[in-house]
Formats: C-alpha cells, sequence, structure tokens
C-alpha cells in the first residue's frame, strides 16, 4: 500500500463545487448517524457507494443501446465499480453485524440515493462522476481514520472475516487492517476514476455512444 495517496481535486469550475457541496451534504448526514463507529459508519458509506455504477452503467448501457454506438468499456467498468462496492458493504455487514433498524436505514438510504442519483446523472453526467470522485475522497480518509484507530489500539484488529479473506485471496491469518487496506485501496481507484470521467466530459473524449 505504498503507493496510496489522500488526493483532493480541486474546486475550480461551477460544476465541482456543486458536487462537492453534494459530497459534504452526504458526510453530513453520514455523520450525524454514526461519527466514529467506523464499522456501522463503514456499512452506509458502502450502501450508497454501490449505488452509482449500478445506475451510471445502466444510463450508459440503453444510451449506447439507442444510439447503436461501442461504450469503449465504460459499462463494464462501472459495473465493476458497482459489484466491488457491494462486496465492501457485505464484509462490514459481516464486521458491524447490524441490528434490524439499521438494516432498514441502510434499505432507506439505498432506495433515496438510487432516485437522487439518477436524477443527478440525467441532469449531468460529469457532475454525477464527480460527485462519486469527492465522495471516494472521503471514503478514502474514512478508512485512513479507522486505520489510525486500529494502530492506536482504540479499535480492535480483530480476525479479517471469510467472505473479506475469499474475495481478496488474503492468507488465513488476515485481521481487520488488512481488509481495511485492500477496501481503501479500491475506494482510491473508483476515486480516480470517475474523476477521470468527470474530465472525459469536460475534454470531450468521451466514447462513440456519448458524443
Amino acid at each position: 500500500m505504498s503507493n496510496f495517496e489522500l488526493k483532493h481535486k480541486a474546486t475550480n469550475k461551477i460544476s465541482e463545487k456543486i458536487a462537492y457541496k453534494i459530497t459534504q451534504c452526504l458526510k453530513f448526514l453520514l455523520n450525524i448517524f454514526y461519527g466514529s463507529k467506523y464499522a456501522k459508519r463503514a456499512v452506509i458509506l458502502e450502501t450508497i457507494a454501490a449505488v452509482p455504477g449500478m445506475v451510471a452503467g445502466m444510463f450508459n448501457h440503453l444510451k449506447a443501446l439507442r444510439r447503436m454506438k461501442d461504450d469503449q468499456g465504460w459499462i463494464q467498468e462501472l459495473l465493476s465499480e458497482a459489484e466491488n462496492e457491494r462486496m465492501h458493504l457485505m464484509i462490514f455487514l459481516d464486521i458491524a453485524k447490524p441490528r434490524w433498524i439499521e438494516r432498514l436505514l441502510v434499505l432507506l438510504g439505498q432506495a433515496v440515493f438510487i432516485v437522487v442519483y439518477s436524477f443527478i446523472y440525467l441532469l449531468s453526467s460529469k457532475i454525477a462522476h464527480r460527485v462519486v470522485g469527492y465522495f471516494e475522497e472521503e471514503a478514502c480518509k474514512s478508512y485512513t481514520e479507522y486505520l489510525a484507530k486500529i494502530d492506536e489500539g482504540t479499535v480492535e484488529n480483530e480476525a479479517a472475516p471469510q467472505i473479506a479473506i475469499d474475495y481478496y485471496q488474503l492468507p488465513s491469518d488476515a485481521m481487520l487492517r488488512d481488509v481495511i487496506l485492500k477496501i481503501r485501496n479500491d475506494e482510491a481507484k473508483h476515486r480516480d476514476r470517475n474523476h477521470s470521467f468527470a474530465d472525459a466530459y469536460e475534454t470531450h473524449d468521451l466514447p462513440a455512444h456519448q458524443r
């Protein structure tokens, strides 16, 4: 993980300022519910994070069909992102073991964010991808804080759940810290990729079905 780096895309344009404000609102709501309860906070975070890839993949799929043009790999990449975030959620459900009321909150969060993100994507795909880029920046910060709490002993470095060991092909004696490092690395990749998707709309370096 020596190549991991906390990054922030400067908000120099109106679209970036809008996207960042949306992200800060999401962060505020997340902090209201769980604050420093990192495992349960991660459940909500990953619930939200699992939505954009699927929504964007669906809209790009329909657009490619409608325009009868190749997507140049965007659809598969977006769907793979959604699958990766879904696995993060499954891992943290095993770690946090939320109560039924917290599971209900997860379902409500998914339902609301699907509608909200679909509206944003239809209104402006560029802003939608920028929102995800900024959201993943916050995810990287959150997991970095999580790791710091494990290192200082505030959070127990428990054994990694089997689902995480299988998914990341970790050794059988892997610990929670090993899992968080893997997940943070995933989030960093999604951060950089979604910022690059948003940049593509600005430079018009888009796949054929988007032009």
